[in-house]
């Protein structure tokens, strides 16, 4: 596939996936909304449905999505290195554009808002308690789980007598769904599960440069660094297990 072509898919499915995500956040936190103060379940469900929407319409590129996931198959082997810079401008491209749609489609509850120096919540993540080393760890692990589910779930294959045997890839990007629901379900709670440099770096940028909300608050580049390091240090880890557990079969 094309240069362009990985970058327009990406941008595409990551646009979609922060759309809803952020969107989500939104719909809870500001006021005069349907949802309004609905909870963190409420929340995780929309992450997760987030990322199957966004997977689905990147399917051609194979919906990596994260810079993360990117960089756990390029270390598998399973992505050329020469196509990982275009994933992940598509992926960094797409989730300042997602961003910025879904200050469009709340910019009246935007508006509104009595504490608008709330609102970088509804775009980036922040820990419970700021401590950067443990938050990393936070962030590390939780990539882990993805990009190891990702990595090492059974592949489709032919049995001995030459029926299909799907192992988990019959339930294709609802089961990445599934793993990032229980993610934030089980390990979202310090640090907001970033899992992804984009999902976080992107609408931070968007925040920062582009949303023209009066009386935000600043972007905390302070912390910007944790929920980029993490999840790619998640990632290798995770694709080093893969390359450690296929190297003994």
């Amino acid at each position: 596939m094309s240069p362009g072509a990985i970058i327009v898919w990406e941008l595409l499915g990551t646009a979609v996936l922060i759309l809803l995500g952020n969107g989500v956040v939104a719909n809870v936190v500001l006021r005069k909304n349907n949802g309004h103060q609905a909870g963190t379940l409420f929340i995780t469900f929309g992450w997760a449905f987030g990322v199957f929407a966004g997977a689905s319409l990147a399917a051609p590129t194979g919906a990596h999505l994260n810079p993360a996931v990117t960089l756990g198959l390029a270390i598998s082997g399973k992505v050329s290195w020469a196509d990982v810079p275009f994933y992940f401008i598509g992926e960094m491209l797409g989730a300042i554009l997602g961003a910025v749609l879904c200050w469009l489609t709340y910019k009246l509850q935007f508006d509104d808002h009595p504490n608008p120096e709330e609102t970088l919540g509804i775009f980036s993540t922040a820990p419970q308690i700021r401590n950067k080393a443990w938050n990393l760890v936070t962030e590390i692990i939780g990539t882990f789980v993805l990009v190891g589910w990702i990595l090492l779930t059974p592949a489709f294959k032919a049995t001995a007598d030459g029926s299909p045997d799907f192992g988990n890839t019959a339930l294709g990007y609802a089961g990445v769904s599934f793993v990032v629901l229980v993610i934030g379900i089980s390990l979202g709670g310090p640090t907001g599960y970033a899992i992804n440099p984009a999902r976080d770096l992107g609408p931070r940028i968007a925040y920062a440069f582009l949303l023209p909300i009066k009386g935000k608050r600043d972007p905390d580049w302070n912390y910007s660094w944790v929920p980029v390091a993490g999840p790619l240090i998640g990632g290798a880890l995770a694709a080093l297990v893969y390359l450690a557990v296929h190297n003994l079969t």
